[in-house]
């Protein structure tokens, strides 16, 4: 099929929910993929990240097609060896007691939603739910998650939403103070806000976070669903804060690209969720948790992380010396490119144009590569960039 006949026939059958590109992937192989017209990009987005190790790695493949021959999906009523053995090692590479799966950053984030809440109702009873989260956060699209998300543009069309929920101006540790009273059983925050515009909380901000949360024995949620696994250059992006939430939440790039979703919680949670009262046909299918074990082989490799340091930095270098870049934000290979002139939305599509796939987040050019990409693909891609930038 061509891209054009692959796109129409989509859009006759498909919701018309997503702004998308006119690019119709058909394959792809590293950190490049091909369109139903042969036509090669090189890839600055992973799929929002997901695709942690590019497109189709092969022991991730390997790994994945192995276990789709032995046993491709069962019921949470039975126990898996695969998923035993996943849990175990995500529990130690993250440093959490317990784990629940699920299929996406939006039921990760529902699920520490409803483990901070029964925590609090079960140790002190009724009225002890609201979960302040901050102003341009962004949690999910499922009624509950956008009812946490801090962003207006997501508050429309649905109502009524979930109450409950209390906004904080992120960074404003009086505005903080001044919410944080005996109906608050969590704070939830994002350190990078992705889809807030690439921007990371201050580090005075997140100790008091912590510093007010402790005393009062309100949980702390960190939504790492697309800080996680790598993507800043440590495992957590709270590792760079030195700090350890009672409740953190993974997905996009925790299977390599195929559904999955995490909420770990620490020992004073692992008993909170007891029988019936939560659950997921397909959380922990173990053909994810296969591509889950390979990613976090792949990560947990000798040098993987200091890669994605080294590689962040010369992202950065070279951005801060192109003439139309103002700034430059985020954390390890989670970067936002405010621009002085130029539409973000028109930058990504000329760089498609010119077969190169790039984000954007607010007003700014958001780029998630994989967390495997090469330094000349960094530079290829760049040089594409530049020439859109800089023209």
């Amino acid at each position: 099929m061509s891209s054009e006949s692959t796109i129409k026939k989509f859009n006759e059958h498909v919701m018309q929910s997503y702004g998308r590109y006119p690019l119709a992937m058909k394959q792809g192989e590293g950190r490049r993929c091909t369109d139903e017209d042969g036509r090669e990009y090189i890839d600055f987005g992973s799929g929002i990240g997901t695709n942690s190790l590019g497109y189709c790695d092969e022991k991730w493949a390997d790994a994945v097609c192995a276990q789709a021959r032995t046993l491709q999906h069962n019921s949470n009523y039975y126990y898996t060896a695969v998923q035993a053995e996943f849990a175990e090692k995500l529990c130690a590479v993250s440093g959490y007691d317990k784990v629940f799966f699920g299929n996406s950053g939006a039921e990760a984030n529902e699920c520490a939603i409803k483990v901070a809440r029964k925590y609090s109702f079960d140790k002190y009873g009724k009225g002890r739910h609201n979960i302040i989260t901050l102003v341009n956060s962004f949690h999910g699209r499922t009624i509950a998650t956008l009812s946490a998300t801090g962003q207006d543009v997501f508050h429309n069309y649905f109502f009524p939403f979930v109450e409950g929920f209390i906004n904080v101006e992120a960074n404003n540790i009086a505005d903080l103070k001044a919410k944080l009273d005996d109906t608050v059983c969590a704070v939830m925050i994002e350190y990078v806000q992705g889809e807030g515009g690439v921007n990371k909380l201050d580090k005075d901000f997140v100790d008091a976070i912590y510093e007010l949360c402790a005393p009062k024995d309100i949980l702390v949620i960190a939504d790492e669903i697309q800080t996680g696994v790598g993507r800043t250059g440590k495992f957590l992006a709270g590792d760079h804060y030195g700090k350890k939430a009672d409740i953190t939440t993974l997905a996009k790039g925790i299977a390599g690209g195929l559904p999955m979703g995490a909420c770990l919680v620490n020992e004073k949670l692992a008993g909170v969720l007891t029988a019936g009262t939560h659950g997921s046909t397909f959380g922990g299918n173990p053909i994810a948790c296969a591509g889950g074990l390979a990613v976090l082989d792949r990560i947990e490799s000798e040098g993987f992380l200091d890669s994605v340091c080294a590689k962040a930095e010369h992202f950065r270098t070279r951005l801060e010396k192109c003439s139309e870049v103002a700034g430059v934000s985020g954390l390890g290979l989670m970067i936002g490119i405010t621009l002085k002139s130029k539409k973000a939305a028109d930058v990504a599509k000329a760089a498609l144009e010119k077969g190169l796939l790039v984000l954007t987040a607010k007003d700014k050019v958001r780029l998630l590569p994989p967390l495997t990409i090469e330094v000349s693909e960094i530079d290829a891609g760049l040089d594409l960039l530049f020439e859109i930038l800089e023209e």
